[in-house]
């Protein structure tokens, strides 16, 4: 059988997602955290843990915000507590996503791999 649409727990994940990114602008008064981005959550099935995807425009102080986030999070997810209801509340963890960063570069590169071909003289 086929599924249609979202299943309940992309439904979950993506507000997860967007709770906890409200959450982090408006609740969290870490300095270190700083200005992120979450791009996506994966929840496992029984919703026990929750792989939060963080994205970062200054990469160079990466290892700050992992610490100020992965020291937040049992207080973020308390107030996740508060807004969403659901048997389990999903423990989470921060991961880095550096796909932005990847696709900045390989954008890059196809930009200057152009510049090249334009450059060069045809036959």
């Amino acid at each position: 059988m086929k599924k249609k649409g979202f299943q309940r727990s992309d439904r979950v994940a993506e507000q997860v997602r967007r709770d906890l990114a409200d959450l982090i602008r408006t609740e969290l008064k870490d300095p270190r955290v700083g200005m992120i981005s979450l791009t996506a959550v994966e929840l496992t099935p029984d919703y026990a843990h929750a792989k939060v995807f963080f994205a970062t425009l200054n990469s160079e102080h990466l290892e700050e915000v992992e610490r100020g986030l992965k020291r937040a999070a049992g207080f973020l997810r308390r107030e996740l507590g508060k807004r969403i209801h659901i048997h389990t509340l999903p423990e989470l963890h921060f991961v880095y996503d550096s796909s932005i960063e990847r696709g900045a570069s390989l954008s890059l590169l196809i930009d200057q791999a152009n510049a090249l071909s334009d450059q060069t003289p045809e036959e």
